[in-house]
């Protein structure tokens, strides 16, 4: 059941996750050669806009390549993410990727500093129990 103490983590946590992408985003445009935002609320319409596609299309892309993923033993997906960080360059004004590998780059940096957040948050949570 979802206590009021449990819904408010909750939403502390999307709004820090959110956050925290934003940042990683602007940290990425330094990093990476071909990516460039134009502001730190681009980079959080960028860091939404990511969230709500990986959480819409990703899933459906992820079956249809089932295939291809299995050859690549997973690799595939790498594809995946930097097609749709490319993509949200199309859709996010003030955010844009020059290249494909721009975009890999961009995506593979996004992926390991939100794998290694999400850890670093998952502790906290047990941590609050």
């Amino acid at each position: 059941m979802d206590t009021p103490q449990t819904s408010s983590y909750t939403t502390h946590m999307f709004l820090l996750r959110w956050f925290t992408n934003a940042l990683v985003i602007m940290l990425i445009t330094y990093l990476v050669p071909g990516i460039h935002v134009a502001s730190f609320w681009a980079a959080l319409l960028v860091a939404l806009a990511l969230g709500i596609l990986n959480a819409v299309v990703r899933p459906i892309l992820v079956i249809l390549t089932l295939p291809i993923s299995l050859v690549t033993l997973g690799l595939f997906t790498l594809v995946i993410n930097a097609l749709l960080f490319w993509f949200t360059s199309t859709v996010i004004k003030g955010f844009s990727v020059d290249s494909f590998g721009a975009a890999f780059l961009g995506a593979l940096l996004l992926w390991l500093v939100s794998l290694v957040t999400s850890i670093i948050f998952k502790g906290a949570k047990r941590q609050l129990r």
